[in-house]
């Protein structure tokens, strides 16, 4: 019996994690299309947290779970907040047990790539658009499948089959900076995530392996709005000059992108969304693991039920779990940066 063609837009770590699955239970058919021309194309992003009951469970499904503890770094679970004007220790969450052990991006996604049959992605191969079971790609071509997964991020091009919704600002930049082997920043960092803040006002750095260091300064901000180094130096003048040393290199500018909620769509034979793509919220820690849970939820329901129903099953459980995240993360992100008066 022929195996179900399955196409994957995206070859990040949801869409990974379900052509994974699906391959490691006999589906052969499966493809990943990945616009961008290689791994190497860009960086991956910080370090992600994988939580024991959703990122955990996904990389259990894929069969990876213990390449992935090897590479894990259970002392980056590790959580210290700092005084914004003296910089002293005033919360310290140590690291215990092995619920949220960090990993960087790059590293889970090289694993994921690494596990897959070779030639199942098609670098430099974008998705200009589709329709249920068909895909036209950016260079005009077109090819049918049986099932179209939108695993292709924030700004979804087979989310438009199902959903008119695209995201909106939610008013919060993240500005980011990275440095590497600063050991006055390391020991501020320690093993983990540091934080510190004022009202209207947030620093927050992660600490990646390697000695390296991404940290971003969070407010509320213009959409457009890019600081010079100076102009965000004299944001925090205030603030102890070891943390305004955060702020010293390039600036990378982040606005922070949402869907509305809640965000569904009526189940289309031959195409579903997973990740981002289906309900993209804030970065507070819980986009990678439900994108990668989604995913894993996705292949297994059709492994057990067949495309057709296995779709149809894993929407079921999938939106009503993405709304209840959405609104948390929301929530979240509003705690951590108050809706005031636009700063900037």
């Amino acid at each position: 019996m022929t195996t179900p063609r399955i196409a994957i837009a995206g070859a990040g770590l949801g869409g990974l994690t379900c052509a994974r699955v699906l391959q490691l239970n006999g589906f052969e058919n499966v493809t990943v299309f990945e616009r961008e021309s290689s791994p190497e194309a860009r960086q991956q992003g910080g370090t992600i947290d994988l939580h024991a009951d959703s990122g955990q469970e996904a990389i259990r499904a894929a069969g990876l779970f213990d390449e992935w503890r090897a590479l894990a770094r259970f002392e980056g679970q590790e959580q210290r907040k700092v005084d914004p004007f003296t910089a002293e220790l005033i919360e310290h969450e140590p690291p215990e047990g092995d619920f949220r052990p960090e990993i960087d991006r790059g590293q889970l996604r090289r694993l994921l790539l690494d596990s897959l049959a070779p030639g199942t992605v098609s670098w430099g191969l974008g998705i200009n658009s589709a329709e249920p079971g068909e895909i036209t790609f950016l260079d005009g071509s077109t090819a049918g499948f049986d099932l179209v997964i939108g695993a292709d991020g924030a700004w979804s091009r087979v989310r438009r089959i199902l959903s008119g919704a695209t995201p909106r600002y939610t008013g919060v930049m993240f500005v980011e900076t990275r440095h590497d082997n600063d050991r006055q920043l390391l020991d501020l960092t320690g093993q983990g995530t540091m934080v510190a803040d004022e009202p209207g006002l947030m620093l927050w750095a992660q600490r990646n392996s390697g000695n390296h260091i991404r940290a971003y300064a969070c407010m509320r901000a213009r959409e457009d709005w890019k600081p010079s180094n100076a102009e965000l130096l004299e944001l925090y003048a205030d603030w102890h000059p070891s943390l305004r040393r955060f702020f010293a290199g390039e600036l990378i500018h982040r606005p922070l992108y949402a869907l509305p909620v809640p965000h569904t769509w009526e189940h289309t034979p031959g195409v579903t969304l997973l990740g981002d793509a289906a309900h993209l919220m804030p970065p507070l820690g819980v986009g990678a693991n439900l994108a990668m849970e989604d995913a894993a939820d996705l292949a297994l329901a059709i492994v057990r039920d067949g495309v057709r129903e296995g779709v149809r099953t894993y929407e079921s459980v999938m939106l009503p779990r993405a709304i209840d995240a959405q609104e948390r993360t929301n929530a979240g992100l509003l705690d951590m940066v108050p809706d005031r008066p636009i700063r900037v």
